[in-house]
């Protein structure tokens, strides 16, 4: 019974990380090249599951969830507040991104489904969210949202496996890396569609009072259940077959295919993407904001889950949603501008967490990650940088307005960078490690 309420209480994780950014990825994946790219979202979810592991076990062991770790380790100077601001700014940004594509994809698809007016469902939506947000904390938000995810599963599994997609073909494609001309950057768009780095705050911050075997169990499962999920959405979106990617082409073609019921299957799971992490990227970005400026115990009254500083972080993050929702943008634009936000932070947060697990400092002897974890997690973090290099590249491109290079030659360049990168790093935690954990005053 505790390993299902485990299970329960860490799908909030597969909320967070499944919403209309996910759909859009997953679905275009499927769309251009079938079950080719689905080892990616392999890939992605043991990846998500060893970065959510560590920074639940952070706060499990060492009492401190990782925007607390962050905030004091750069608690110094004009450039560990300036670290501080960066950090919080982005996560806040990044989320305010996503909830806008939260909003827009969730009432696409309802609208779809029911065809009543979009600005009265966002504001529906949002009333319902922000409901939601003030009366429950943290811990039950996230206990009602597998309820959501329930939902989600139901739906894109059922019509992923009503269109009887080849096993074999499947298989190998969950397991036989491949690279299609012209995919390489839709790889890395379904691995940072899927490690999200808010959703590291999010896990650390509600991990409190949580037993390590029981939080290992209910995140693996939970992770692994929101990776078969976005599987799902792969497979649904290769009945498009080559077709330019929308909302409205992928339930028109499964209307087709399988009969309307089917596209009400999908509206409705789209729906449930949107509105499940329309709550948890505010509820996120609050807990981020609370684990970085809390400054001891005496703060808890102040950074309080109905306290006025916890309340206006995620209530600006919704407004901001609601305000895109309500001005008409077109979803697909605001999702990939949320991914690209993505990309830039993700590398920042791997490094830093990849840093405090191999901390005797904090962790102890005995916390601290093994030979098996840091191999994972330095080829987590060398991904998370060849995205983070590969973001910034386009948009600089783009920004001045000159030719960007071709994919091969941009994954090339930030894959030689990423290589270069990854060496301090990893050399500052063989020093971390190092430390005897005696020798250094316990943190107050």
């Amino acid at each position: 019974m505790k390993r299902l309420v485990a299970v329960l209480f860490w799908s909030v994780l597969t909320a967070a990380f499944i919403g209309p950014g996910t759909v859009t990825t997953c679905a275009s994946s499927g769309a251009m090249y079938g079950y080719s790219l689905l080892w990616a979202l392999t890939f992605s979810t043991v990846a998500t599951v060893l970065l959510q592991e560590a920074s639940a076990r952070l706060t499990v062991v060492s009492g401190r969830n990782l925007g607390q770790a962050l905030r004091h380790t750069y608690r110094k100077g004009a450039t560990g507040l300036g670290v501080l601001f960066l950090v919080v700014g982005a996560i806040i940004v990044g989320c305010a991104a996503y909830q806008a594509g939260n909003i827009l994809g969730g009432v696409m698809g309802i609208h779809m489904a029911t065809g009543l007016d979009a600005r009265l469902l966002t504001l529906l939506g949002g009333a319902v969210a922000a409901g939601l947000l003030w009366i429950g904390t943290p811990k039950t938000v996230a206990t009602l949202l597998s309820i959501t995810v329930a939902v989600m599963g139901v739906a894109f599994l059922l019509t992923a496996y009503l269109l009887h997609p080849p096993a074999g073909e499947v298989i190998a494609g969950s397991f036989v890396p491949r690279f299609p001309p012209g995919s390489g950057l839709l790889i890395l768009g379904l691995v940072g569609t899927t490690v999200v780095p808010y959703n590291l705050f999010l896990g650390s911050g509600i991990a409190h009072g949580q037993k390590l075997s029981e939080l290992r169990f209910g995140i693996t499962v939970a992770v692994v259940l929101g990776g078969l999920i976005s599987m799902g959405i792969l497979v649904a979106g290769s009945a498009l077959s080559g077709q330019t990617f929308s909302f409205e082409a992928i339930a028109a073609v499964l209307g087709t295919r399988l009969g309307r019921w089917a596209a009400e299957l999908f509206e409705w799971g789209l729906f449930a993407a949107g509105f499940s992490s329309a709550i948890t990227a505010p509820l996120a970005a609050a807990i981020t904001a609370r684990g970085l400026f809390e400054t001891g115990e005496g703060e808890t009254a102040r950074w309080g889950d109905r306290s006025w500083r916890f309340r206006s972080v995620w209530i600006a993050v919704l407004v901001i949603g609601l305000a895109f929702g309500l001005s008409g943008v077109k979803p697909i634009p605001v999702i990939i501008l949320a991914q690209a936000l993505n990309g830039v932070l993700l590398p920042l947060v791997a490094i830093f967490l990849f840093l405090v697990v191999n901390d005797r400092r904090l962790m102890g002897a005995d916390g601290v990650n093994g030979v098996f974890s840091n191999t994972l997690m330095v080829a987590v973090v060398v991904i998370s940088l060849i995205l983070g290099v590969t973001n910034v590249a386009r948009a600089l491109t783009t920004a001045l307005k000159l030719r960007p290079p071709s994919e091969g030659d941009l994954l090339i360049i930030s894959g030689g960078l990423a290589l270069i990168l990854i060496v301090p790093v990893v050399r500052s935690a063989l020093a971390r490690r190092r430390v005897p954990p005696a020798a250094v005053p316990r943190w107050g």
